[in-house]
């Protein structure tokens, strides 16, 4: 059974669901959760004077919007008595964190949300999680 379930968050309804999921599933197996939020990096551009945010205040909002997501899982997984952990992290691609994440702590499955696109939305805009799919080399439970 999974010991080590590692659960990206981006504070949207389905990922709500996703961490349920995952609480019951570490309390059902014993095991525990890393929880995931991944921080947008500053978007540069070539004009550095038209910057409408410092970047100073574009990390530290970043940070705080990632730490409120984390500590929302976390404050689930505890009232269910799951042990949690929760980190923040950069990533210019999400799906890359994600899958750096979950071997750097020793997981052995991911449990992420599908946002449920299909059609063109789907192939247009990717989508983290299919990408996580391709790239991860542990087991990826994917709630609807």
């Amino acid at each position: 059974m999974y010991k080590r379930i590692l659960i990206p968050t981006d504070g949207s309804e389905i990922t709500v669901k996703a961490v349920q999921q995952a609480v019951d599933l570490a309390k059902l197996s014993g095991g525990e959760l890393f929880v995931l939020s991944v921080k947008e990096p500053f978007p540069y551009s070539a004009i550095s004077e038209m910057q409408p945010v410092p970047p100073q205040e574009f990390y530290d909002a970043q940070e705080r919007i990632a730490a409120q997501r984390v500590k929302s899982a976390v404050d689930l997984a505890s009232a269910a008595g799951v042990a949690c952990h929760g980190h923040t992290v950069e990533a210019l691609h999400p799906w890359e964190a994600i899958v750096d994440h979950a071997a750097a702590q020793n997981c052995d499955l991911i449990v992420m949300a599908s946002h449920g696109r299909r059609g063109v939305a789907a192939l247009l805009l990717g989508s983290e999680t299919q990408r996580v799919l391709l790239h991860a080399k542990l087991p990826v439970l994917v709630v609807r």
